[in-house]
């Protein structure tokens, strides 16, 4: 019955390159993407050794073979680990997990032969010569690549190749014997027979047997002519033989070579993305962590109160969530409005109809009268003692209050006709709070 091979790795390169060379030794190859798709395969059926990745998404070989050796059913499978990681330290721990090898992604051909001639998976014929090379190198095969074909191989191709000719040759040889000595033998026979009938045997009996050696000399060359073209054949198919298996050997090197470099650009494309979508986010962050958030703030209200402090509130549980480290500037900007009434009584917004040369004050100075303390709420000050108790090193507020930097236009006030109303439409635009996040640093 043909032996079986689990190969579990992640590569799909890497499990065609092992299984191809499994196959060539007429094992039946079963392969699984992962650790945990190998355990389900070993829950139904047995395979006569394993080959086992290390680094893989999920579960690594380690782990895998210490989940093959706890269970009982499994434990007696051999676990060889196929995988690009080397060096003593490794092979120490392979062997301390259960694991009887370590077998590296750039693997020779004869390398997996010594590793399944161990194992007992090829015939019995080449159990002596194996046994003894296993000797000498100890339980562990770890080799390197290129994959090349075992001599092994390239005997059997000789022999499938020249087989049939020898075998054609030799019939040809054998009939061509037996006719000559067939022939020889009546040859013989008929000049033995004058010599029994005459009277006087003398000279016939010393002197006609003489010639007999000349008519043995053409078999005999012929013979040897024969021996030399079979033998010329046989070097001549060898030559091409052993030249066909250099160009493979050749042309394995270079496959591997691609196969290799193709991974090694494959993993680079995929960090350089891996990179790519990091520093996006991280820009999109910080781009939205960065942006300028205005409040209006109505004529006659504290700058830091009512949804101002809501707002500010929000801000500071979207940062948290997004792990925001740094400082919320607060800017406090006055508008000028078109007031109406006096100092001692106190001024208010003019009516909206009412023409803007009949304004009686342009300007906030209820705002410009106010302290430090009057633009800021009690509920404003709750929140930063709040946020300095919950976040004392990573989100901090200033405050600053910068006087008037409009962002809107306000009208030209030499218009016969504008109202109030359409000058305080900017000026409550401009009588503003705007919130800016500065982060101190982006974490990826």
């Amino acid at each position: 019955m043909a032996k079986r091979a689990l190969i579990v790795d992640d590569s799909r390169s890497a499990r065609v390159i092992l299984g191809r060379m499994l196959e060539g030794y007429g094992l039946l190859v079963d392969s699984s993407e992962s650790a945990e798709q190998g355990l389900e395969y070993l829950r139904q059926a047995r395979p006569d050794v394993i080959f086992m990745d290390h680094l893989m998404p999920g579960m690594d070989g380690f782990q895998a073979v210490q989940a093959i050796k706890g269970n009982p059913d499994t434990a007696t499978i051999p676990v060889v680990m196929y995988t690009s990681q080397e060096g003593d330290l490794y092979l120490s721990q392979a062997r301390a997990l259960g694991a009887v090898g370590v077998l590296p992604k750039t693997v020779k051909q004869a390398d997996v032969s010594k590793v399944l001639y161990q194992l007992r998976l090829l015939p019995e014929r080449r159990e002596g010569r194996v046994a003894a090379a296993n000797d000498d190198l100890g339980p562990t095969v770890e080799v390197e690549v290129p994959r090349r074909p075992h001599v092994g191989e390239v005997e059997t191709a000789v022999r499938n190749a020249i087989g049939p000719i020898l075998h054609e040759h030799s019939s040809e040889m054998r009939r061509f014997v037996l006719a000559s000595l067939d022939s020889f033998a009546r040859r013989m026979a008929n000049e033995a027979k004058p010599h029994t009938q005459t009277p006087a045997p003398e000279p016939a009996v010393i002197l006609e047997p003489e010639p007999t050696p000349s008519r043995r000399w053409p078999l005999a060359a012929a013979v040897a002519g024969l021996a030399l073209l079979a033998t010329l054949v046989l070097a001549v198919l060898y030559t091409r033989t052993l030249e066909s298996t250099r160009q493979i050997m050749q042309a394995n090197a270079r496959l591997s070579t691609i196969i290799n470099d193709q991974q090694v650009e494959l993993t680079s494309l995929r960090q350089a993305a891996k990179e790519a979508a990091a520093s996006q986010a991280v820009a999109a962050r910080q781009a939205a962590a960065t942006a300028i958030q205005p409040e209006p703030v109505p004529y006659g209200e504290v700058p830091l109160a009512g949804s101002r402090v809501e707002r500010l509130r929000e801000l500071i549980t979207d940062l948290k969530a997004d792990n925001f480290k740094g400082k919320i500037r607060v800017n406090a900007y006055s508008g000028e409005f078109c007031l109406t009434g006096n100092g001692f009584e106190g001024y208010s917004l003019a009516a909206d109809d009412l023409l803007f040369k009949r304004c009686d004050v342009v300007g906030n100075p209820l705002d410009e009268n106010m302290t430090v303390a009057q633009r800021q709420s009690l509920a404003f000050a709750n929140l930063l003692s709040s946020l300095r108790s919950d976040s004392p090193d990573f989100i901090s507020v200033e405050v600053h209050h910068l006087g008037r930097k409009p962002i809107v236009p306000y009208p030209n006030a030499n218009q016969d006709k504008l109202t109030a109303g359409e000058w305080n439409k900017a000026a409550i635009a401009n009588n503003r709070v705007e919130f800016i996040a500065e982060p101190s640093e982006v974490t990826e």
